[in-house]
C-alpha cells in the first residue's frame, strides 16, 4: 500500500493536499487505536492482578449489583468474547458466516449491527473469492 499519491500532472495542489491530511488522519487514529487497545490489556491485566481469578472479576466489578444477574451477564460475555477470539483469529474461515449474520441483522432493520459485521467482514476476510477449498462446496461439502 501506497502512502504517497502519485506526483502526476493530474494531481493538483488541492488533491495532494487532501491526500495528506487523510494519510494524517488514518495514521493518528491508528496509533489512538493502538494505544487504547494496549491500555486495555494494562487494564485487564491490572484487574485480574487484583482480584487473583477470573470467576472473581465480575463481583469485584459490579460489587453492589444482583450477584446473580452479574455472573449470568459475566458468563454470557466470555462466551460472546471466546466466539469472537476464534473469529478473529482465523476471519476468512468465517466469512461466509460473518455475510449471513451481516444479513439477518439488516433483514430485521438493524442496519447499525450490519454495517458493522460487514465492515469488520471486509477488513478481515474481504470479498476475495475464496479458494474452493476455503468454503462449503455446492452440496455443503
Amino acid at each position: 500500500m501506497t502512502t504517497e499519491l502519485p506526483t502526476t500532472p493530474a494531481a493538483s495542489d488541492e488533491e495532494r493536499a487532501a491526500f495528506e491530511a487523510m494519510r494524517d488522519d488514518s495514521v493518528a487514529a491508528g496509533r489512538a487505536a493502538s494505544s487504547g487497545q494496549f491500555l486495555a490489556g494494562l487494564i485487564a491485566a491490572a484487574q485480574l492482578a487484583t482480584v487473583g481469578r477470573p470467576d472473581r472479576l465480575a463481583r469485584d466489578l459490579w460489587p453492589d449489583a444482583d450477584p446473580v444477574l452479574v455472573q449470568a451477564v459475566w458468563d454470557r460475555a466470555l462466551a460472546v468474547g471466546f466466539h469472537a477470539g476464534r473469529t478473529s483469529s482465523a476471519p476468512r474461515l468465517f466469512r461466509d458466516q460473518m455475510a449471513r449474520v451481516e444479513g439477518v441483522f439488516a433483514e430485521v432493520g438493524w442496519h447499525a449491527m450490519a454495517g458493522s459485521v460487514a465492515r469488520s467482514r471486509r477488513l478481515v476476510a474481504g470479498d476475495v473469492p475464496a479458494h474452493p477449498a476455503d468454503g462449503e462446496g455446492p452440496r455443503g461439502h
